[in-house]
């Protein structure tokens, strides 16, 4: 029950971020008019970097915060008010397609000739911040802290429910990105948004409780003294 709990908490909170319509948007127009071999190819490397870029993360987030000195009940307090922000900002976007405008910003990468090497921008700029901005790695962050506890058993289910969020969604992020060319010309932009709104809300909910969880600690913490 832990680890389906702590998939779907990684998996809500991970989907708006990673957006894998969006983002398959902004990377279609970086890769331009190529062979669907191409686009296979570069979504199998992506989706694999995306795997073992997040996975690096979750590991050494931990020890990210003990090295700088962050208490989980602050990072969680932190991290729950930029995910509440991030979700709040997707769910007001106007159209379809901002929230691959603001990763394209984000990049800031122009769409070069036909005859660049696409291979050397496997990990920058079509894994980060492309696929998994800083949003992404703040949101990590925070879920590294959340499901962080002194029980060895609850610690190890926390991560594999989170490990294994990122492994859907890498796997997704596969699909569009082999597929870009297809899927965009499937899914109305309108389709696409009302399903973006509905998790940008539930993103929403989750980044206050998260938040409420470092908080109530902090002031637990406060009240005892």
């Amino acid at each position: 029950m832990l680890l389906w709990t702590n998939f779907l908490l990684a998996f809500s909170a991970l989907l708006p971020l990673i957006n894998p319509l969006g983002s398959a948007l902004v990377f279609l127009g970086l890769v331009g008019d190529a062979p669907p071999e191409v686009f296979h190819t570069l979504a199998r490397r992506i989706a694999v970097n995306n795997i073992i870029f997040l996975a690096i993360i979750e590991l050494v987030g931990s020890g990210i915060l003990r090295f700088f000195g962050i208490s989980p009940p602050i990072i969680q307090l932190a991290g729950g008010m930029v995910i509440v922000g991030l979700g709040w900002s997707v769910l007001n976007q106007n159209d379809a397609r901002a929230s691959s405008q603001k990763k394209q910003e984000e990049c800031d990468v122009r769409e070069e000739s036909a005859n660049r090497d696409l291979e050397q921008k496997v990990f920058y700029p079509f894994t980060f911040p492309v696929t998994s901005g800083p949003g992404t790695l703040v949101t990590m962050l925070t879920l590294t802290a959340h499901i962080s506890t002194h029980v060895l058993s609850e610690n190890v289910l926390g991560h594999l429910g989170v490990f294994l969020a990122v492994l859907v969604l890498s796997g997704l992020v596969y699909v569009c990105y082999a597929y870009a060319p297809r899927i965009t010309r499937a899914i109305s932009p309108s389709t696409a948004h009302g399903i973006l709104r509905v998790v940008a809300f539930i993103t929403l909910s989750i980044g206050v409780q998260i938040a409420w969880n470092g908080l109530s600690v902090l002031l637990a913490s406060v009240i005892q003294r």
